[in-house]
């Protein structure tokens, strides 16, 4: 089978050093496989692209109207294999992230901040939407993904536990009291979180003993934006369970109180995924290795149990 590229390659090299010997030297390659080259495209043209002699080479009449009709061709091809191999080395360029609008923005805020100052040749292209698109015709170069590890085919990388945790201001339980069970939930203004993807009410996920169970809430209040619920729950209105990465500062500030500690759970986690170890842009893979660095079990998003218990003390005797 002849491989037209090396062929090519060789013929053209030949024909403009007038040596084979010197091609072959050009081209990295023995005299034989250059001679092996050109005599397949011979074979594969069915004509004769040189004269030769024990001394010298020199171009037939059909040699030298292929030489004019290939060597723009493939000096245009060699011209976009070093644009790809320099547009892969460098940082300038376009950067298209997605993820879930859920967590999403007070967890990569910060990290694009950095990143920007970082690189500021690179565009980032941030799509933030709680349904799961189509990796390929999305063009995505880095995504992140809330739950279980992203579909086969993909590279992930688990970042850290997402924890779940019932919690409200201290506004709220003065007016409305501190729920002491699940049960005792269904006589408080739960939010709940409206998904994008149906339409639906996601129900709370709780720790129960060993398990993970779901917990249905009638919600005096429900969003897609849980950023809209946040401030909802700041302001005194709602009760709600939120991802420990975003309430984290708030419940160390003391702004929220942490309840019903031993439903926290943590079955899921925050990941980090993309398409390639290897065949990347160079800004991807700074990204890439930025977010591992910054998020990487960071424990900036994570409470222990020594301090949701300490909060919740803390926040429980302010109120008396």
């Amino acid at each position: 089978m002849i491989n037209e590229l090396r062929s090519i390659t060789t013929f053209v090299r030949t024909a403009e050093l007038g040596n084979l010997s010197k091609a072959a030297e050009a081209l990295q390659i023995s005299p034989q496989a250059a001679s092996k080259a050109l005599g397949q495209l011979e074979a594969y043209l069915g004509v004769r692209l040189f004269h030769r002699t024990t001394r010298s080479m020199s171009l037939t009449e059909e040699g030298q109207r292929f030489l004019e009709a290939s060597q723009p061709s493939l000096l245009g091809l060699q011209q976009a294999l070093q644009m790809a191999r320099h547009s892969r080395e460098e940082h300038a360029g376009p950067l298209r992230i997605v993820g879930p609008r859920t967590v999403l923005q007070s967890i990569i805020g910060p990290l694009l901040d950095e990143f920007g100052r970082l690189y500021p040749e690179v565009q980032p292209d941030i799509q933030l939407d709680d349904r799961l698109g189509n990796w390929v015709a999305d063009r995505v170069d880095v995504g992140f993904r809330l739950g279980n590890p992203p579909q086969e085919g993909l590279i992930a990388r688990r970042l850290f536990p997402l924890q779940l945790i019932i919690c409200a201001s201290p506004a709220y339980l003065r007016k409305h009291g501190v729920p002491r069970s699940l049960h005792e939930l269904a006589r408080h203004r739960c939010s709940a979180f409206r998904r994008s993807q149906d339409g639906r009410i996601a129900p709370w996920r709780v720790q129960v003993g060993e398990s993970v169970q779901e917990q249905l809430v009638t919600p005096a209040f429900s969003t897609n934006d849980e950023e809209v619920e946040l401030r909802a729950a700041l302001a005194g209105s709602i009760l709600g369970q939120f991802a420990g990465s975003t309430v984290a500062p708030h419940i160390r500030a003391g702004r929220l109180v942490p309840l019903l500690l031993e439903h926290v759970s943590d079955s899921l986690s925050f990941y980090l995924y993309y398409g390639s170890r290897t065949a990347q842009p160079a800004r991807v893979r700074r990204f890439i290795e930025l977010c591992i660095e910054r998020l990487g079990e960071n424990q900036d998003h994570l409470l222990s149990q020594e301090e949701l218990k300490v909060a919740q003390a803390r926040g429980l005797a302010a109120l008396e």
